[in-house]
């Protein structure tokens, strides 16, 4: 048996092209959805990195000034240092109030000083000193300064007392140099110069002068804030 078919080219023709629109729609519908979802993600991943590349900007400024503040820090530790070494080296390492407390205290009513020098010097060599703690104070106007002014010595130093006056008598000197002796702040304590002086001193109540007989002398010894050690 035949089957007729009474449906005209034409309207066959237009069904097929219809569904070939529609399956073309859809698949540029499909298209379409997909690059909407690409470009979202694309977006996405867009905004992530260039907020990740802003943070990194910031980090990376951040430890710029950081080393830059490490660079400024350390260089200033540095200076410190070099200063500290160098007031290290000046350091006198003696307490002249003290020193002069105790020199007024040894030194009796029968003895005039007329001078008194502190005056640097270095430790001779294969004899290394250790200076032993103890308050620092630098003498305004000394022989000290004079001679760190002109280029005196630096660094571990002892120093020389010089002491120069009158006393009423020798016994009044012998008492003086066996006190230095005993005192715990003098050391190598011994006259330099000692001879008879005249003085002639004005009376009371007459222009007449009277003489007197005192002995001058030189005293030197050493500060004993410092010990030798034999190698």
């Amino acid at each position: 048996m035949n089957e007729i078919d009474f449906l005209p080219e034409w309207y066959k023709s237009g069904r097929r092209r219809k569904f070939r629109y529609s399956t073309q729609y859809i698949a540029l519908a499909c298209m379409f959805s997909v690059m909407m979802v690409w470009i979202f993600v694309s977006l996405n991943s867009i905004s992530t990195a260039t907020a990740k590349l802003a943070k990194m900007a910031s980090d990376r400024s951040d430890v710029q000034n950081a080393s830059k503040q490490f660079t400024k820090i350390k260089n200033e530790l540095t200076e410190l240092q070099k200063k500290a070494h160098i007031i290290g080296q000046i350091n006198s390492k003696i307490d002249v109030a003290n020193v002069l407390a105790e020199m007024s205290f040894l030194i009796g009513e029968n003895i005039v000083l007329d001078k008194v020098e502190l005056i640097a010097e270095k430790f001779k060599d294969r004899q290394p000193s250790k200076t032993d703690s103890g308050s620092v104070v630098r003498v305004v106007g000394s022989e000290l300064d004079k001679r760190s002014a002109a280029g005196g010595p630096l660094g571990n130093v002892r120093f020389k007392v010089v002491m120069n006056g009158i006393a009423a008598d020798s016994s009044d000197l012998a008492a003086l140099v066996r006190k230095l002796e005993d005192s715990p702040y003098f050391c190598l304590v011994y006259p330099s110069i000692c001879r008879n002086r005249t003085l002639q001193i004005p009376a009371n109540s007459t222009n007449s002068a009277e003489d007197f007989q005192v002995s001058e002398f030189e005293i030197s010894c050493y500060l004993a804030n410092y010990r030798q050690e034999k190698l």
